[in-house]
């Protein structure tokens, strides 16, 4: 029998993907154990959200596996992959802007029908943001990007989910509001939930993940531990240039 303790909760493997004739993955390969923090980091146009949709079933390759727990999701439809345990906070956070915040947090929760356990992760994540709490009644439109991304986080949470795939979880934020997100993101997987985050800010990322990818034109270029690829003069040089700045 397979110990699903060892094996990757999230894995690529060998993944092609197509846009019409357009190839944008060449052969991905990567993992994600169980309690990690996993950042995928690269520029425009390398393929980092394509990444994300494919995981999420947004996107099927024409190749290769999707993996989750084992268990091969490539092809499935986005509601059967979230109910294998898989969040998602997508890019620009698409929260529902007419909805309250508290309308927005229970969406996170319209597959699970434990109501009594979606009522007390509800106010757990009322003591994880206590902005939200403040704002509880407001529509989430009228929220800061900052405040918009704190309800995208616990919007995923609200599914319980294994792990979290968060599509630049920085973008667009003040200083302040990314310090206190990076945060957040730190508190949530120590809490137990593992997270696969795609990142255009290297040093960000790398300052808070256990390992890294580089996504350069579809293909995987490095990989490694988060602390020598935030050292490794080739990335820093050759790839990601004067934006890692190493404590």
């Amino acid at each position: 029998m397979t110990d699903v303790t060892k094996m990757p909760m999230l894995e690529l493997r060998e993944v092609d993907t197509f846009y019409g004739a357009v190839q944008v993955h060449f052969g991905i390969s990567l993992q994600v154990r169980r309690g990690e923090i996993v950042c995928l980091l690269g520029g425009n146009a390398s393929g980092k959200s394509t990444t994300m949709k494919v995981i999420l079933g947004l996107v099927i390759p024409r190749r290769g596996e999707v993996r989750i727990n084992g268990e091969n999701v490539a092809g499935l439809p986005t509601p059967a992959i979230i109910r294998r345990g898989v969040g998602s906070v997508p890019e620009a956070r698409r929260i529902f802007p007419n909805m309250t915040v508290r309308e927005n947090l229970l969406m996170g929760a319209y597959q699970r029908r434990d109501r009594q356990a979606v009522d007390q992760d509800y106010e757990r994540m009322l003591m994880l943001f206590p902005r939200l709490k403040e704002r509880i009644r407001q529509r989430g439109g009228v929220l800061s990007g900052g405040e918009q991304q704190m309800l995208a986080i616990g919007r995923a949470l609200m599914g319980r989910p294994q792990v979290i795939c968060m599509d630049e979880p920085t973008m667009g934020l003040s200083p302040a509001f990314v310090d206190r997100v990076l945060e957040l993101i730190q508190t949530i997987n120590q809490q137990g939930t593992t997270i696969f985050m795609v990142e255009q800010n290297a040093n960000l990322a790398l300052q808070i993940a256990h390992r890294g990818y580089v996504l350069q034109n579809g293909h995987i270029v490095l990989e490694g531990e988060a602390r020598e690829l935030l050292d490794s003069r080739e990335v820093q040089d050759a790839y990601l240039g004067a934006q890692v700045v190493t404590k």
